[in-house]
């Protein structure tokens, strides 16, 4: 097969990690990001690509930088490169496939995308009390900006104090059980099986930040070193984020790959990349456990590529909580029992803040490359299962030329928000709910309500009786009235 010479081709993959008690001793995010940007140069076996960089795309995370990009390219020697900072809500396969068009269509011949965290780097001088700041760039600006649009949470979800992912995902999770008519018991073995596989995954990845291998009973358990967060799930059924991580890969044409006289064996084709910027707030959605944005960007790429997501060879699925692989493995027709990571997920392999997918991306690339012509599918989710992109991947040239594919207007065509409205001492059934956990104990319950006439409602009481009723038994299909306080009190 002939290969154009605009096709895209990722032909360089870097990873940096440290784990480092003095925080003096250990590099902070942009310099981690460097290391990866360095060692994915020396991972495509050939010079002159750090030379030849038309841009450095950097993702936001939980530090305070305002160009890393920019620093990221001066400290490898790129100062040519134009610099990009994708801010949080913005999908890293949008990120990834932007990049792979702007090659394609020849606005760009090389791009390197970066992303990393020093979390645990700031943990540990918070622990020490020792000072490790972070380089201040003065307010300095990226040459490009891409920020998004529409909301995430709603002002309601706000007003209540529903900010943290742990506490939507938990409701998506518990209206998850209630739709599949599981018990509770089952429930809990189910997504704990599922999340010790995954342990086991991220045990023989030597990247992974946590490789102890915990089995499901030590996950499901909650006690003080595994303490609940919000109902279902305790510490280790979520993304842990104080790591110190970071990813760099290096994209560029074809033809650019065979002038530098990069080996055909380091190039991995994106075939196709799609993505949904449809936003609904968690407790608008008409369904909760499910979303079609997953469905259509599914379709999307294996309509183009003629991979449907379930014949993928290898598969890394976001994994910042059990029911975020859950949901996209019922809507890309996955089975649940293969292998849905390669990495070993964001809670075991480490979930450094909007920057997983580029660090499962360096990953699946290397296994592609171990098993030539296989296929890889690998996805990204922004906010609580809000946004999703999915892509494929191949060592072997793609039959038909890489493709950008935006479902967003199908999606927002099938998925429209449920209207919201305060109650007024009336009648609601619970769509799902959570209660949080504090430090000293549960704290609040929290539901989603919909009247009689569709509209839903949030609700919530801090009743020790009702904390312990809710998480005694299903409560998801049950009568309450909602009170004109925000209240709730079940009726049985």
């Amino acid at each position: 097969m002939t290969i154009s010479d605009r096709a895209p081709v990722l032909v360089g993959v870097g990873t940096a990690t440290q784990r480092l008690d003095d925080p003096t001793e250990a590099k902070e995010a942009v310099a981690l990001m460097a290391e990866a940007l360095a060692v994915a140069a020396d991972d495509a076996g050939a010079g002159g690509l750090i030379d030849r960089l038309d841009q450095v795309r950097a993702t936001k995370g939980l530090w305070s930088y305002t160009d890393p990009a920019r620093w990221v390219a001066d400290a490898v020697g790129a100062t040519q490169a134009r610099s990009y900072l994708a801010d949080v809500g913005i999908p890293q396969t949008a990120v990834m496939g932007d990049a792979a068009a702007s090659i394609a269509s020849g606005s760009a011949d090389v791009v390197a995308v970066v992303g990393g965290e020093a979390k645990y780097r700031g943990l540990r001088a918070s622990i020490t009390g020792i000072d490790a700041p972070d380089t201040d760039q003065g307010g300095a600006e990226p040459d490009d900006f891409v920020t998004p649009h529409g909301t995430i949470i709603s002002q309601a979800e706000i007003d209540l104090r529903l900010v943290m992912a742990t506490h939507h995902y938990a409701m998506i999770e518990n209206a998850r059980r209630f739709a599949d008519g599981q018990t509770i018991e089952d429930h809990r073995d189910t997504v704990a099986g599922l999340w010790a596989r995954f342990a086991q995954i991220a045990a023989a990845n030597p990247d992974a930040w946590f490789r102890d291998g915990l089995d499901a009973a030590a996950i499901a358990t909650p006690d003080d070193g595994n303490r609940m967060l919000a109902w279902p799930y305790t510490k280790w059924h979520n993304s842990q984020w104080n790591v110190d991580q970071a990813a760099a890969l290096i994209f560029c044409s074809a033809g650019t790959a065979r002038a530098l006289g990069i080996s055909p064996d380091r190039w991995v084709f994106p075939w196709a990349a799609a993505e949904s910027n449809h936003m609904v707030p968690v407790s608008e959605r008409p369904e909760l456990h499910r979303s079609p944005g997953f469905a259509h960007a599914g379709r999307a790429v294996g309509g183009h590529t003629g991979i449907a997501p379930a014949e993928a060879d290898h598969v890394d699925l976001y994994s910042c909580f059990p029911i975020a692989v859950r949901t996209q493995a019922l809507e890309l027709g996955l089975d649940l029992g293969r292998d849905l990571t390669v990495t070993g997920g964001m809670t075991w392999a480490g979930g450094p803040l909007n920057n997983y997918v580029i660090q499962a991306a360096a990953k699946l690339a290397q296994v592609l490359r171990a098993d030539p012509g296989s296929t890889g599918l690998l996805t990204s989710i922004s906010g609580m299962i809000t946004k999703q992109g999915t892509s494929v991947w191949s060592t072997e040239p793609p039959a038909k030329p890489f493709a950008n594919i935006d479902v967003t207007d199908a999606v927002a065509a099938e998925l429209q928000p449920k209207p919201y409205r305060t109650g007024d001492n009336e009648q609601a059934e619970v769509v799902s709910y959570t209660v949080i956990w504090g430090r000293e104990g549960p704290e609040r319950a929290v539901a989603i309500g919909e009247f009689p006439d569709g509209a839903r409602t949030l609700l919530v009481s801090a009743a020790p009786a009702v904390m312990a009723a809710v998480v005694a038994g299903e409560f998801c299909g049950r009568s309450v009235i909602a009170g004109a306080d925000g209240s709730f009190t079940p009726t049985d």
